[in-house]
């Protein structure tokens, strides 16, 4: 195969047959970035850089400062707090006094998206959320993001919690080098391994690993009314991972296969 840029367009070349480059999508999305998780490569951007309210998309960040910070040893005993135990709205439903392990709360956080699950988290990693709030923003930078400022680990709307669509790319594609990283955001079933009570099965929110879209391997949904309806989608075929950051956008399970086509095209992966 041969590649050939003439006049600024791009073409490949094979058996005598010239293709264009695919055209990118169109969305809706109010800010979208489409990023090669191997390379860094920006395929697509829209309003990259605009802040905007993450919702649960947050919990991404969480776990992996979870992981930063705490290496392997998930399989401690989590304290539940009466604060972590209230946090409502999308829940895993845990108690004070519950036994489960750092990784159950982890796992319950991301394939249910637990809110009380992420405080839960951010406690007993690094003692409180202010504390674990300034955890995230240090690994957020060290993985490239600019532009945000975490607040909380959930994602329920605050003043001053935001971030933009590139800033997620590159957390998202920093955090896919983690082997362990990679697993949490893939699960579409957990049994959430409660001590002193029955385990309970949970489901993922992401209908876009529900949808076995071929290779998806990920990521993260988000939603409040601030928000709008976010996501972060993932998925790996032909050696390459795309991931496709997209805030505000209600056509994001439609937008999520459209833009990752599109960056595995660009790839030449069909």
């Amino acid at each position: 195969m041969v590649f050939i840029v003439a006049l600024g367009i791009a073409f490949t070349m094979s058996k005598d047959v010239i293709a264009e480059t695919p055209t990118p999508p169109t969305t809706i999305g109010e800010a979208v970035v489409l990023i090669d998780a191997d390379t860094k490569d920006i395929l697509f951007a829209k309003n990259p850089d605009k802040w905007m309210h993450p919702a649960s998309t947050t919990k991404m960040v969480t776990l992996l400062t979870a992981i930063e910070l705490k290496g392997t040893r998930f399989d401690e005993l989590a304290t539940i707090s009466p604060y972590a135990a209230s946090v409502g709205e999308s829940s895993l439903d845990i108690r004070v006094g519950d036994e489960i392990t750092l990784e159950g709360l982890i796992e319950g956080m991301m394939v249910a998206s637990g809110n009380d699950a992420a405080v839960a988290v951010a406690e007993n990693v690094s003692g409180s959320v202010a504390a674990f709030a300034q955890d995230m923003e240090r690994i957020a930078a060290k993985a490239g993001a600019k532009n945000s400022k975490f607040l909380n680990p959930h994602g329920l709307t605050q003043m001053g919690h935001h971030t933009t669509a590139r800033d997620l790319a590159l957390i998202a594609a920093y955090g896919m080098q983690y082997d362990m990283f990679r697993d949490k955001v893939a699960n579409d079933y957990y049994k959430v391994p409660f001590q002193n009570r029955a385990p309970v099965t949970i489901r993922t929110t992401n209908h876009f690993i529900r949808n076995k879209y071929p290779g998806a391997n990920g990521l993260k949904t988000g939603y409040t009314s601030a928000a709008g309806e976010c996501l972060i989608a993932s998925a790996t075929r032909g050696g390459h991972t795309m991931i496709v950051v997209l805030l505000n956008d209600d056509d994001r399970w439609d937008d999520a296969v459209k833009f990752l086509d599109y960056g595995f095209k660009l790839r030449g992966v069909i």
